[in-house]
């Protein structure tokens, strides 16, 4: 293994021109797929979503593989799950985009073991200087003190409660969650000063916390958002490879719609060409599950998640692979991407709108987002601390 400097000058994914056409996107992923210098052994990512473990963008040095003769022969194990601790010193972070439904949001851990090979959240493990591919997926940050310091900040003389977002970055009931059960921790706070917190995710294990959820939910301080992408199970398996089975999501739907909790479907991503012709069977399928409202995000595909897109549908899907560029480009001003915060959701033009009024049109005929559930915030009350010391009186 050879780890050189990077050089502008020859670096192809630095000098290559910004804008390309759908086509030379095309041929460049399934040249990347074809380099074992690039590609990760399928045998040893099994279970994985992406195909290889690029240098995060940050990075000084880009990694090249070659054969020096000293190659043995007995296969490479295969990619284990790392934990890292972190301990940061604050945990609610702040959030102004007008496009975004919350202010305040709690991530429990950084990177994902679902591997969801479309996650917009892959980018952000650069600044920890790893790759948003398979590093994202394997080495997982946890914040074992995040309960610690939520409740700190929520004492601060200062604090006013908005509805804190759970799940708005990584999903905090990914697989380590039963080990650490930092989520658990944070409704118990946020339960026992009746503070409103949403939750999006895709998982099974959110049911463990009903008995939090419930208790909740009758004050008007919970609901959550399940995620699904596909009723396909080979899609879903390709796709996010360690998240739940669709058939187990719309089990999670009931079984926290029939405790009371309000519950929302999120059609997210949509993927041209790929899931778009979904969106009314996933829609029916949750609303009979009972959720009660629904919403949806149009692919996106910031940073070097172009590439890992690329390098996922060369794999699996290499025949959609232009078509779908071609589609996304052209909901997206012809590029691959634009932050543009009234559109970056849903897109612009012929495509994106045809998808905007086939899940209105969907949702409207199945009775979804009749009523907007706004949480309760004014029941929000710091309790004592807790000295040991008795009262007086």
């Amino acid at each position: 293994m050879n780890v050189p400097a990077k050089d502008p000058a020859r670096d192809p994914f630095r000098t290559r021109p910004v804008k390309r056409t759908p086509l030379e996107a095309a041929e460049a992923a399934r040249r990347r797929m074809d380099d074992p210098a690039y590609r990760v052994e399928v045998e040893r990512r099994r279970g994985r979503g992406a195909s290889a473990n690029p240098s995060g963008r940050f990075e000084p040095a880009q990694r090249e593989s070659f054969d020096d003769g000293w190659d043995l022969a007995e296969e490479l194990p295969t990619l284990p799950t790392e934990v890292i601790v972190e301990k940061p010193r604050t945990i609610i972070t702040r959030n102004d985009s007008p496009d975004i439904l919350f202010e305040k949001s709690i991530n429990p851990y950084r990177g994902c073991e679902h591997g969801c090979s479309y996650c917009f959240a892959r980018p952000t493990h650069a600044f920890q200087g790893l790759s948003s591919g398979l590093d994202f997926e394997t080495k997982i940050f946890a914040k074992p003190n995040a309960a610690e310091l939520l409740e700190k900040e929520l004492r601060a003389s200062n604090y006013q409660p908005t509805t804190i977002a759970l799940g708005s970055n990584t999903d905090p009931y990914q697989p380590v969650e039963r080990r650490f059960r930092i989520t658990r921790s944070i409704l118990e706070v946020l339960d026992r000063m009746n503070h409103p917190v949403g939750i999006v995710t895709k998982s099974t294990l959110v049911t463990r916390d009903i008995d939090i959820l419930s208790h909740m939910a009758e004050r008007q301080l919970a609901k959550v958002a399940i995620s699904v992408t596909t009723l396909d199970p080979k899609l879903a398996r390709r796709m996010e490879p360690r998240a739940a089975a669709p058939a187990k999501r719309l089990e999670t739907i009931r079984s926290l719609s029939e405790a009371g909790i309000p519950v929302s479907v999120l059609v997210a991503p949509i993927i041209p060409a790929i899931n778009d012709h979904e969106i009314e069977a996933i829609l029916k399928a949750c609303a009979e599950a009972g959720a009660q409202e629904a919403g949806y995000v149009l692919l996106r595909l910031p940073h070097d998640l172009k590439n890992l897109m690329r390098d996922w549908l060369a794999e699996h899907y290499p025949d959609k692979l232009k078509h779908v560029f071609t589609l996304l480009q052209e909901a997206r001003g012809g590029k691959d991407y634009d932050a543009e915060w009234s559109t970056r959701q849903s897109g612009i033009g012929p495509y994106a709108w045809m998808l905007g009024r086939r899940f209105e049109t969907t949702a409207e005929r199945l009775g979804l987002n009749k009523r907007n559930l706004r949480l309760r915030k004014d029941l929000f009350q710091v309790p004592p601390k807790e000295t040991g010391q008795l009262s007086l009186f």
